[in-house]
């Protein structure tokens, strides 16, 4: 099994849900963060007077897959949430060792 953490554009979300859901992978965590990349943020111009906004808000997906489910999921994520420009976000996939679902103490594949 593999954790897919996606970090996408918040205005992103719903369609990346809508396409998630028509792969069949349902079960995913959506937190909102702040961060930043490579852009170190963006530079605005407020009644004349410039700021700099050094984290910006982006929307967290935390999915566990099955192995073989993991480059559907990536591919799917990529295609939805991608705009092209700075800023889109990243994916990052981690082995995980072991599921536990609470409700009915099933373990491994069958608890995903």
């Amino acid at each position: 099994m593999k954790e897919i953490i996606a970090i996408i554009r918040p205005e992103k979300l719903e369609k990346v849900k809508a396409a998630l859901e028509a792969i069949e992978c349902h079960g995913l965590t959506v937190v909102d963060v702040k961060g930043r990349g490579r852009q170190l943020g963006v530079t605005e111009s407020y009644r004349g007077s410039d700021y700099r906004i050094d984290l910006l808000p982006k929307t967290r997906l935390e999915i566990i897959v099955k192995d073989e489910e993991v480059d559907e999921v990536v591919d799917t994520l990529v295609k939805t949430a991608q705009t092209g420009d700075i800023g889109d976000g990243k994916i990052f996939i981690s082995p995980v060792e072991e599921v536990v679902r609470i409700r009915t103490g099933e373990r491994g594949e069958k608890a995903v």
